[in-house]
């Protein structure tokens, strides 16, 4: 399995250059398997679990799904925190960051990014509770996209941009997951679920995300400072790939709103199964 790991990171490296130091060790990034191990499995999962349970009654989850999306709330809200301290710590620039000029501010970057990078694994369990509740309309193309990727992605972050420029994106999702997350938890209270008046925001909030980060990392392509092209054009490519998914996510959702009102139905096609599949017939597929 060494010769493996080894094989597979002189690879890497050969084609990407030498990795960032500073993260050398750390759990899940020294190699690359177990990242791409974890992917695969989620899209066997994806394949194979709605099959499992084709036959089987779906699962309530309600009572994990409550503290699971509390838990993602306050993970979020600490990740956005600890990145907004972090980039007035280190002054860093808006228009182009790179990735060693902020001294202790660019390592507590380091340490939250690897917060958020490992919670693009735990976010794996959106898709299985889909599949154990048989919500299998909520598995589009979109949402196994974003889940399947983002967890590479930043791998790749961690090991080469850990901090610099790579902050914009990862503090605007973490604000939004703050909100996305906090109203998937507490829209399981019934008593409080008619004064969570911030869902139909969500999806809104999503899109101006990825065009704001688009515009951001344009930025650095225009005025560069050292933070290296290659990062800046891909990150502006998958940017584009969101903003059309999720551009053509919230059209259909919103056509298909006006012919169907369900105020029970789901926030920006998410649906953590905190309402009952027997009671709403339609509920908008989730989008990430």
């Amino acid at each position: 399995m060494e010769a493996i790991n080894h094989r597979v990171n002189t690879y890497i490296e050969s084609w990407m250059g030498p990795r960032d130091p500073r993260v050398k060790g750390w759990l899940l990034l020294e190699n690359y398997i177990p990242t791409v191990t974890f992917s695969l499995l989620y899209l066997l999962i994806v394949w194979m679990g709605p099959k499992y349970m084709k036959n089987r009654k779906p699962y309530s989850c309600r009572g994990l799904l409550v503290p699971y999306n509390l838990g993602l709330t306050l993970l979020s809200l600490y990740m956005f925190y600890e990145l907004v301290m972090s980039v007035y710590q280190g002054g860093y620039n808006f228009f182009c960051q790179d990735t060693h000029s902020a001294g202790e501010a660019d390592t507590r970057m380091i340490h939250v990014l690897w917060w958020y990078y490992f919670s693009k694994l735990i976010e794996f369990m959106d898709t299985f509770f889909f599949i154990l509740r048989k919500n299998n309309h909520q598995i589009t193309f979109l949402h196994v996209y974003h889940h399947a990727t983002m967890l590479n992605i930043w791998w790749f972050v961690m090991n080469w941009v850990p901090c610099g420029h790579s902050y914009f994106g990862a503090s605007f999702n973490s604000f939004i997951h703050v909100l996305m997350y906090s109203y998937y938890g507490l829209s399981a209270v019934p008593a409080i679920r008619p004064y969570l008046w911030w869902k139909k925001y969500i999806t809104q909030g999503q899109l101006v995300q990825f065009v704001l980060t688009m515009f951001q990392t344009s930025c650095a392509v225009v005025r560069p400072c050292g933070f290296p092209m290659g990062w800046l054009y891909f990150q502006i490519s998958y940017c584009m790939t969101l903003i059309l998914l999720f551009s053509n996510f919230y059209i259909q959702t919103y056509k298909r709103s006006r012919k169907t009102d369900h105020p029970n139905g789901s926030v920006n096609g998410h649906t953590n199964g905190v309402v009952s599949s027997e009671k709403v017939k339609y509920r908008k597929a989730r989008a990430d």
